[in-house]
């Protein structure tokens, strides 16, 4: 393939490093400028409008046969994912709006770009490691607790022993295949060979891992809770979407047969049953979306059971609707100088009574997380659910939709506090700043358009 070819299947990519040199040249040059975060934005969207438009176009290719692959559906999973992340960076002007956080985040984008095109295990352990080693960072960089640096020490450990496994598992792979294509994974699920089914083994752990399902999330609720307002959101919505695209990469179309569906289904349900469960006991808002990331996780994980050409489709749809409505309820969450108390729910109190535009978008925020109709979040959940039962697996499926309905309890009790409970007297807070408002207003008009246009959505996919 020429270089034209190239470049043009590599747009995403190549504008997210031009973005990556620029800011570190300008770090360099004039440290804190102020311009880094009007040209992280700009960079960032216009490599959104790039994935947006190869997908509209029907690009396909290979420009790194075997390693690097562009068809539509990675396409727009990249336009969504970098889409989501423009929000998040115009959140982040409140707590950083300057610095290292902006070239630190385009790098793990990179890495989040990479795992939607990766065809072998070379390319995606590339692509994982430069979605996860700048999040490190991140996560001290909100260093406004004690505990931060013992959450950032955690996910460095935990994270590195997922890489780990992952290595393990795609060297067995490739004793067991003779092959580091991903297509080699599909080859193994079918193959009765030991050494085949510890590497698949070994790779579902490192997703496993990497995406916080029980009893591999004990580093979550801490990382969550110590990093800052725009790192949680990031790690929440954009790292949990580079997992999942990843897996769904992993798995492809390929058949999932016993016993491997024994362990698709218990742990992901073990973890929609805990994390609901865990986050209905939360007294801070980012503990309990930490919580309650492990719940969506589990049906996240769901969607690997259904059926193989409609896998994809799911798991982009739902990292959609639940990253958008996290990222809402995020960028709506009503300032405050001292970040302990900006995070307690309690001060969510009367908060329609002080801010009634912000309480209504966190509102709408949790009841589309919670899966009530007609938010973005129930077509979400139906759509995996679906694709379950039509696999012949009614009883997980039920089992997962019980599961499911924990989680109403602790969206609604955050919408209880804001509008039933009585005004809290000098809370502290202040609306959000204008640049964190239309953030709120961006991830709002994302959530109309995904819960009015889903079928338009999904045939994109």
């Amino acid at each position: 393939m020429n270089f034209t070819a190239v470049s043009i299947a590599m747009a995403p990519e190549h504008l997210l490093l031009a973005g990556i040199v620029t800011l570190l040249i300008l770090e360099i040059a004039a440290d804190d400028s102020p311009a880094a975060l009007p040209l992280s934005v700009l960079f960032v969207a216009a490599a959104a409008c790039a994935a947006a438009w190869l997908g509209f176009t029907g690009w396909t290719g290979a420009p790194f046969p075997g390693q690097f692959v562009l068809a539509p559906p990675a396409a727009f999973a990249k336009a969504i994912v970098l889409a989501l992340a423009v929000p998040v960076l115009l959140m982040s002007k409140d707590d950083f709006g300057r610095g290292a956080f902006y070239p630190l985040l385009l790098s793990s984008l990179y890495g989040v770009c990479l795992l939607a095109s990766a065809e072998s295990f070379l390319t995606l352990f590339l692509g994982i490691e430069l979605m996860s080693i700048p999040v490190y960072v991140l996560v001290l960089m909100g260093f406004r607790r004690p505990e931060s640096a013992e959450a950032a020490l955690k996910y460095l450990v935990l994270s590195g022993t997922a890489s780990a496994a992952f290595l393990m598992g795609a060297s067995l792979m490739y004793g067991s295949t003779g092959s580091l294509s991903l297509a080699s994974f599909g080859a193994a699920l079918s193959s009765p060979d030991l050494l085949a089914r510890t590497a698949v083994v070994m790779v579902m752990s490192a997703f496993f891992l990497k995406a916080a399902i029980v009893p591999f999330h004990g580093w979550a609720p801490d990382a969550y809770e110590a990093a800052s307002v725009p790192s949680t959101a990031y790690m929440a919505v954009l790292v949990k979407a580079g997992v999942l695209v990843a897996a769904a990469r992993v798995f492809g179309t390929a058949h999932v047969a016993e016993p491997l569906v024994g362990l698709l289904a218990i742990l992901p349900l073990a973890s929609m049953v805990w994390g609901n469960l865990a986050a209905m006991r939360q007294a801070g808002l980012r503990r309990m979306v930490a919580y309650s990331s492990i719940a969506h996780a589990g049906y996240l994980f769901f969607a690997f059971l259904g059926d193989g050409p409609g896998r994809f489709q799911a798991v982009v749809f739902y990292l959609a609707a639940y990253g958008v409505m996290n990222i809402l309820a995020f960028a709506a969450l009503p300032w405050h100088a001292q970040d302990q108390e900006r995070d307690r729910l309690e001060n969510l109190k009367g908060l329609f009574h002080t801010h009634p535009f912000a309480a209504l978008l966190i509102g709408m925020a949790m009841l589309s997380l919670a899966g009530i109709p007609p938010f973005p979040g129930f077509v979400a959940k139906f759509l995996i659910f679906k694709n379950v039962m039509a696999a012949g697996y009614a009883t997980w499926a039920v089992l997962g939709l019980v599961g499911s309905y924990l989680g109403i309890y602790f969206y609604l009790r955050v919408i209880q506090f804001m509008f039933m409970s009585p005004r809290e007297a000098a809370s502290g807070h202040a609306p959000s700043r204008g640049i964190a408002m239309g953030a709120s207003l961006l991830c709002l008009a994302g959530s109309i358009l995904v819960a009015v246009l889903p079928a338009s959505f999904l045939a994109r996919l």
